[in-house]
């Protein structure tokens, strides 16, 4: 796994990467993602990921998914004013629901279709290829639609890095060998779940425990419950 910042004590806020440019940082993430699939076996394509019911190839399917989405999405100018930004984009994205279920099931029957892993990681790779090309060329400031909502185009590219950065986490449950996402793309996860939140919560946690915990990936311990006091009700943020 890359290395992570240190961990957050209390509410004040570890000294960590500098942030990138929206599209520097989709495109670390997404540069990070393709290199902990290229060299799978078909084999590692079946172990379990840390997302439930999904083998490597399930979600590999998914993520798939949402590069696409975001090709539409960085080609669809919207107009009038955001109504989503990069913290509020993840209200919508609860875990347990009827929604959650469906995409569970609808991954994994889309997977199966692709016989061959080089066939489904060639689509991957080549797709997150061309959506990061587009997120470079499109103004920040821009406003574009996805999903119901109208977001600036920066603020789209965030919780792309957001997206892709949860997923290798998941991806690399069981792939002790790859390389995990960077502590930059960790650490937007972290700013996007602070902006839930409303603050740095009061647990010693580094960037990908808080990752983990704050979208239901893991269970807070006792010690940590204690340290988060009603925080600790309010997890996951979204999932």
């Amino acid at each position: 796994m890359a290395a992570h910042p240190a961990d957050h004590v209390g509410a004040s806020a570890p000294a960590g990467p500098q942030p990138a440019p929206p599209a520097r940082l989709v495109a670390e993430a997404y540069e990070q993602l393709a290199g902990a699939v290229g060299g799978l076996s078909d084999e590692e394509s079946w172990l379990p990921t840390g997302c439930t019911g999904w083998s490597v190839r399930d979600l590999m399917f998914h993520h798939l998914q949402d590069a696409q989405r975001a090709l539409v999405a960085l080609h669809t100018p919207a107009q009038g004013p955001p109504d989503r930004d990069a913290v509020t984009y993840w209200r919508d994205w609860a875990p347990g629901t009827a929604g959650a279920a469906n995409g569970r099931r609808w991954a994994r029957v889309g997977a199966s279709m692709f016989l061959d892993l080089g066939q489904l990681r060639g689509l991957y790779l080549e797709t997150l290829a061309a959506a990061a090309h587009a997120a470079a060329r499109v103004a920040p400031e821009g406003t574009v639609r996805t999903q119901g909502h109208v977001l600036t185009a920066g603020d789209l590219m965030t919780t792309l890095a957001v997206e892709a950065a949860l997923h290798h986490l998941d991806l690399v449950t069981d792939l002790p060998g790859a390389p995990g996402p960077t502590a930059r793309c960790l650490a937007a996860v972290a700013t996007t779940l602070d902006g839930l939140l409303g603050h740095r919560p009061a647990a010693d946690w580094s960037d990908e425990r808080y990752a983990r915990v704050g979208t239901g990936r893991a269970a807070p311990t006792e010690r940590e419950r204690a340290l988060l006091g009603a925080d600790a009700d309010r997890l996951p943020l979204f999932g």
